[in-house]
């Protein structure tokens, strides 16, 4: 054999072994994506040790819009700050609220408009029940909140009101079961039509207060107590429309829900963020208490009262998509 054909032979060779090893060897799985992590937003000033709650922001972000409450629930205060050199200002008033029970506070699609549940008189009459209102804002300041006319209004007691950009609403509603359940109401020709239980959602034993759209219908985020799955309280879960038909409701997991409530869900006007509540605490108690230790915790920022939170809304969605 010639000195040429012996390296020829010894190069195919490598390169068959080299091949051959290459095919063979394993690929190593790839490493599962670090889970989210919540992001308190504006500690000590957004989210304080008041029980603080909702969250809309504008469409560049520099306003946020959400509420206090008295609990249990005897009054809900509407506010706004503003992000200023990073960080947010002392929350003001909504100059239309404070009166009367307002909550809820989601802004459309365009940002204009801020859909709220509020339990103020309608055409001077107390009824008693929550209603969806609107308040749009102008060059001027805000207009005076009107009643919501159409099918999202009738019946008991209606919260949480989310718009698509083709105008359809959702919304939670105790019409039908004296608990809450998530209904729509489509736009179709400038009129709202008649309210459409979406049954796949609800449930026997499950309360759903709060129904957060995507501006494509493409899904839809709720909040919810008493499903199977649940870690603790109100968890916050995830549902997808394909073909028309929306999926069982995913929980969004550990990484978001904790054992205490999470509710109160949003999505940031440029789509970037998923803004939530939540009521958890920082670190376990220790038991027994003192008088001091208890006094601190009550007083402090995790004592089991609401605080805003965010976290990428491409987390939530590369997690949970079907």
């Amino acid at each position: 054999m010639t000195r040429q054909l012996s390296i020829a032979l010894a190069l195919l060779i490598c390169g068959v072994c080299a091949t051959g090893a290459g095919r063979s060897r394993p690929t190593a799985p790839a490493a599962p994506p670090d889970p989210p992590v919540p992001e308190l937003i504006g500690e000590g000033v957004v989210s304080t040790p008041d029980d603080d709650l909702g969250g809309s922001t504008s469409a560049d972000g520099q306003t946020l819009y959400f509420e206090k409450s008295a609990p249990p629930h005897y009054l809900y205060i509407m506010l706004e700050s503003h992000l200023v050199d990073g960080h947010w200002t002392v929350p003001e008033m909504l100059p239309f609220s404070g009166r009367y029970r307002d909550t809820d506070p989601v802004l459309t699609p365009d940002g204009k408009t801020l859909l709220f549940a509020s339990d103020r008189p309608v055409n001077g009459v107390d009824t008693h029940h929550f209603y969806i209102w609107a308040a749009t804002k102008t060059e001027k300041g805000w207009n005076e909140p009107r009643f919501v006319d159409g099918p999202v209004n009738s019946g008991f007691d209606q919260v949480f009101a989310s718009m698509a950009a083709n105008g359809n609403l959702y919304f939670a509603s105790s019409r039908k079961t004296g608990t809450y359940d998530i209904f729509r109401t489509r736009l179709v020709n400038c009129q709202y039509q008649p309210e459409e239980e979406l049954a796949v959602l609800n449930g026997p034993n499950i309360a759903s207060f709060e129904a957060f759209i995507a501006p494509d219908e493409s899904y839809l985020l709720i909040g919810s107590f008493g499903r199977d799955d649940t870690l603790g309280s109100s968890d916050l879960y995830i549902s997808y429309q394909q073909n028309g038909v929306w999926t069982k409701p995913k929980n969004l997991g550990p990484a978001i829900n904790s054992p205490a409530r999470d509710y109160s869900p949003r999505v940031s006007l440029d789509g970037k963020w998923m803004y939530f509540t939540s009521e958890r605490l920082d670190h376990p108690l220790a038991f027994p208490l003192s008088v001091a230790d208890f006094t601190h915790f009550s007083r402090s920022l995790y004592n089991g009262l609401g605080n805003l939170y965010r976290v990428p809304l491409e987390d939530v969605l590369r997690t949970t998509r079907p």
